[in-house]
């Protein structure tokens, strides 16, 4: 339950809470600042690149990418830093301050290379924080019986900060605030444009995140200074077949990817379904509002039950519902309520699945990590959800010149594919977590 878990845990989902919702605000402006004008594209735009035309849209695309690609990229490399110096803290809060400070910096930028180069450093920001919170959340658990539970509420307040920012942005946008009209919010005595209003909800989020690390999370005793000599992450297991976080590591970027195929569709599935916006917001929260119901309970039944049922089970189930995605919009008549309806109980059962799959998944990694390697072990899967999003748009929008069962077709497959390397390459990892520098001692012993 929430009310039982470490006041630590929660000051971090809380953290994490703050930061998500300011960076999901940014997906949400960043496109309306590009394409205001504000920012100087009109000698880029139409360009060629390796024969490529640069468009307005790859160009917005790119700036939303990189922040998913440099922080995916960095986590192992800031994880495993972590590791070797035994602390945690210090990253969590740097990488705090520089997302807070590349979000006052928009304001000042007035080049595409420069809100590119901003843009790189908040992914940065990111790649400094999220290894080590997970890591941190991780080395909380005084037993496995802790650590699905622990995940399940970092992950569910996580999810709350990044549905609630664009709902916030939604609202700013509505009033008023837009590509063609810059509002003025007047604040005493000083005088804020929409899009500084906007960028100021980010740093505020950051600065909340950072007041929350500093008040209420502390690092955990270490029983070894030397526990992070070896750093290595396995691909292969020694005894034959893949590493079991690696394998968890390669079906989470799949599940990930099915994730983000659905928003680059919306204009092709509002057509094919003859609905409008409001009911594709509604779908694409589906998956959000399923996760924040199902981590927790999922989270603490992993603790009683076992990783790999869930594990299992969400990939079982994340195969049909990706799959009727592309179906739905194919064999149901446009403009009845057959189509959106169906579409909605597919996005609520792909949240189902993400659900069963993402705190017993992290829990898995925990499980396995040994004392001082929770930064470069978790990271592994951290690393493999953000590519998975990252990657995500860019294959649907790909596939999407096959038709727009294309897509969802290929997701289908490679969670089916994941659901494969579950079965044949995931063992249970409950009651196998170590607590001691060489791995030896159970971490359900262990007590405080």
């Amino acid at each position: 339950m929430v009310l039982g878990t470490d006041r630590r845990v929660l000051a971090l989902a809380m953290a994490r809470m703050a930061d998500a919702l300011g960076n999901s605000f940014l997906i949400i402006v960043l496109p309306l600042y590009i394409a205001s004008g504000q920012i100087a594209i009109d000698g880029i735009v139409g360009g060629q690149v390796l024969g490529f035309t640069l468009t307005e849209e790859f160009l917005i695309g790119l700036v939303l990418s990189l922040f998913g690609f440099l922080n995916s990229f960095g986590q192992p490399v800031t994880g495993r830093i972590s590791d070797r110096v035994g602390a945690r803290r210090p990253f969590i809060l740097g990488g705090l301050v520089v997302f807070g400070v590349a979000s006052a910096a928009y304001p000042f930028v007035e080049s595409y290379a420069a809100i590119l180069l901003v843009r790189a450093f908040q992914g940065l920001g990111a790649a400094l924080t999220v290894p080590a919170t997970v890591a941190l959340v991780n080395d909380y658990a005084q037993s496995d019986s802790e650590r699905g539970g622990n995940f399940g509420v970092f992950n569910t307040f996580r999810l709350i900060g990044f549905g609630f920012g664009p709902i916030v942005a939604g609202i700013v946008i509505a009033g008023g605030f837009g590509s063609d009209t810059v509002t003025q919010y007047v604040l005493g005595s000083v005088v804020l444009s929409g899009f500084n209003a906007a960028f100021a909800i980010a740093v505020i989020g950051a600065v909340v995140s950072f007041g929350l690390v500093v008040w209420l999370v502390d690092e955990p005793p270490r029983a070894d200074a030397d526990a992070a000599d070896n750093l290595s992450v396995n691909v292969f297991d020694p005894d034959g077949g893949l590493d079991t976080v690696f394998a968890v590591g390669v079906a989470t970027l799949f599940m990930a990817l099915t994730i983000a195929l659905f928003a680059t569709l919306q204009e092709p599935i509002n057509t094919a379904l003859g609905q409008g916006s409001t009911l594709f917001g509604l779908q694409f929260s589906a998956v959000i509002a399923a996760n924040v119901i199902l981590q927790v309970p999922i989270g603490n039944w992993a603790d009683e039950y076992g990783r790999r049922p869930f594990l299992v089970a969400g990939f079982a189930v994340l195969v049909p519902s990706v799959l009727a995605q592309g179906l739905v919009p194919v064999f149901t008549t446009p403009g009845t309520l057959a189509g959106p309806g169906l579409m909605l109980v597919a996005r609520l059962l792909q949240g189902v699945a993400v659900a069963m799959v993402f705190a017993p998944g992290l829990a898995v990694a925990g499980d396995l990590a040994r004392e001082g390697q929770s930064g470069t072990t978790l990271s592994v899967l951290t690393m493999a959800f953000g590519l998975g999003v990252a990657f995500g748009p860019l294959v649907s929008g790909f596939l999407y010149s096959y038709g727009l069962v294309a897509p969802f077709a290929f997701g289908a497959a490679l969670s089916l594919l994941a659901l494969v390397i579950v079965v044949t390459q995931v063992e249970e990892t409950l009651g196998t977590g170590t607590v001691s520098g060489d791995g030896e001692e159970p971490a359900a012993v262990a007590q405080d």
